[in-house]
């Protein structure tokens, strides 16, 4: 199902809300929607966390997780050296139950993510 930015969710399972690419502004328009997991990746190193939600990073090169590995939750990267797309699936997978089921994420430890809120101004954003 898609919902729009902020429109309740009523039905379970995957569901995908419409939403920017920014990620403060997706986020928001998420979690007023209903979620209550974020699972993100980050090929730049978005510093992000939201409060209301528990946002799991996910880095997409060794690069940038070695840089960042007290933000980032899971290390993509590895795909590159040899790990399957299966295992790094189900690394992501364990990783999301964890976190559902009272774990802190790493933005969570660090007290990221209280000043994340920011709504769609529906125009032109820079």
């Amino acid at each position: 199902a898609v919902y729009g930015y902020g429109e309740r969710i009523t039905e379970k399972g995957f569901v995908h809300v419409d939403s920017p690419g920014y990620d403060p502004v997706a986020v928001t328009g998420q979690v007023a929607s209903g979620c209550n997991l974020v699972v993100f990746t980050t090929g730049r190193g978005s510093a992000f966390g939201f409060k209301p939600a528990p946002s799991v990073k996910i880095a997409t090169n060794s690069e940038l997780y070695a840089r960042q590995e007290p933000d980032m939750d899971i290390n993509a990267g590895v795909v590159l050296d040899g790990l399957t797309l299966d295992d790094l699936g189900q690394q992501i997978f364990e990783k999301m139950l964890a976190v559902a089921s009272g774990e802190q994420s790493k933005s969570e430890a660090a007290g990221v993510g209280q000043e994340e809120f920011n709504p769609w101004i529906l125009g032109a954003m820079l």
